[in-house]
């Protein structure tokens, strides 16, 4: 199998799961197949008068629990192997969180750092056009992902709004709060994952003090879980973007890195007094020696495959926590295993997203808004109750947290299909 068969790695990871679950042979099958796959060119007239064509897609996988759920993502790493693997995931991910969705996902090939805002805008209303009758608040409801945000999600809503005439705030998550976003949105996905480390950190008992942490990945959720992380007493020795990291075992003070990094689109070492930011030491580090540092909790929070199996034996912290997507690759996992590490997986660390996403959707549908301590309150009951199922199924049965959500949101899914009638069924008529 090719490294870059992401799809084909993410379903390799079903046989694993399904010694512990309880499913049906035929929605196995099911899951091994996408059920609707959309590939368009989207042409986009440039500031300079020149026409560029950008490749997009989306991907539904199951909808076999509800409609369809997933971000759109613009990266010029974006492929169709890649989107169909992110739309099998949300599959599971929204199993475990037990939201009524199937998976779906999708995504430009494009640098959007290389596009001025009216050529971002361009190329958002000409994919929702593209795609227009491929999704829909019953159907299938995008959001945000890496390097889209709330403004794209406001473009794409009133181009779809647009084109079928009429006003459609559930057709897509993650908007701004003035065109019907939920309160407690921007900060889910990072939330989320702090939620699952403070149940683990329950369940075995460390004191935040005494754990450092490491961030690959200082987008969004990214820095809300190490502002949340910071707040609560843990020390954030290292964080990195897209162009390297900084480390400091003395930490960092997250809310001025938050600061440099959203005014000026640089990760620098910084303290900030008011609007004035400083200078501090850090050594400046790759990626790739973020990962391998002697800290506490690793957090991925950037892109698919960065634990590999070249890189997972020098992996020194005992506890990763999977914000981003895919971050582990199958080899790297059982290395991991074979050396006590506990990896919580994505579909359960990454969940506040869609988790909160879901809320935006009722609260579309229902013309009800909720506060943000609201919003906080029913994502805590949800990430903690779920991270308790998982983590006790493990511990039952003798595998490791991704095997046993998997094996957790197979069940769930397998109850969907028998529930329609599967060839036990209909064969003992």
């Amino acid at each position: 199998m090719s490294d870059n068969d992401i799809f084909g790695q993410a379903i390799a990871r079903l046989d694993e799961a399904l010694e512990f679950a309880d499913i049906d042979r035929e929605a196995v099958a099911r899951l091994r197949h996408p059920k609707q796959v959309l590939e368009v060119s989207i042409p986009v007239r440039m500031d300079n008068g020149d026409l560029q064509i950008f490749t997009g897609y989306r991907v539904r996988h199951d909808d076999t629990r509800g409609p369809t759920k997933g971000g759109i993502r613009y990266h010029p790493g974006v492929t169709l192997s890649e989107v169909k693997a992110l739309a099998f995931w949300m599959t599971l991910k929204c199993a475990v969180a037990g939201i009524p969705y199937g998976g779906g996902k999708g995504g430009v090939t494009v640098n959007p750092k290389e596009l001025s805002r009216l050529e971002l805008e361009r190329l958002t209303r000409g994919f929702t056009s593209q795609i227009a009758d491929f999704i829909g608040p019953e159907t299938d409801i995008p959001a945000p992902d890496v390097y889209t945000n709330a403004m794209v999600m406001g473009w794409l809503m009133d181009e779809y709004s647009k084109i079928h005439r009429k006003r459609s705030p559930g057709v897509v998550t993650g908007k701004p709060i003035p065109l019907g976003g939920s309160q407690g949105r921007e900060d889910a996905t990072g939330r989320g994952a702090y939620y699952c480390i403070k149940s683990l950190e329950a369940a075995e008992g460390w004191r935040p003090g005494d754990m450092t942490v490491a961030v690959q990945g200082f987008g969004n959720a990214g820095q809300h879980v190490a502002r949340l992380l910071q707040e609560d007493g843990y020390k954030i020795v290292a964080v990195s973007d897209s162009k390297g990291g900084i480390h400091n075992c003395e930490g960092f003070d997250i809310p001025s890195l938050c600061t440099a990094k959203n005014e000026t689109r640089v990760l620098r070492a910084v303290y900030c007094h008011g609007s004035v930011c400083e200078l501090v030491d850090a050594d400046v580090i790759s990626n790739e020696e973020l990962l391998e540092l002697d800290v506490d909790i690793l957090i991925p929070a950037a892109l698919e495959n960065q634990i590999t199996g070249r890189n997972a034996g020098q992996i020194k912290a005992p506890y990763v926590f999977e914000v981003a997507n895919g971050p582990t690759t199958s080899d790297a996992d059982q290395i991991l295993s074979q050396k006590g590490t506990t990896v919580v997986p994505d579909v359960l660390c990454n969940a506040g997203g869609v988790t909160v996403s879901y809320f935006e959707w009722v609260q579309n549908r229902g013309g009800f808004y909720w506060t943000v301590d609201e919003v906080h309150e029913r994502l805590r009951e949800i990430m903690v109750r779920e991270f308790a199922e998982v983590w006790n199924f493990a511990k039952s049965r003798g595998t490791s947290p991704r095997t046993a959500a998997y094996a957790l949101a197979l069940g769930r899914i397998g109850d969907a299909v028998e529930s329609q009638g599967t060839a036990r069924y209909f064969a003992g008529n």
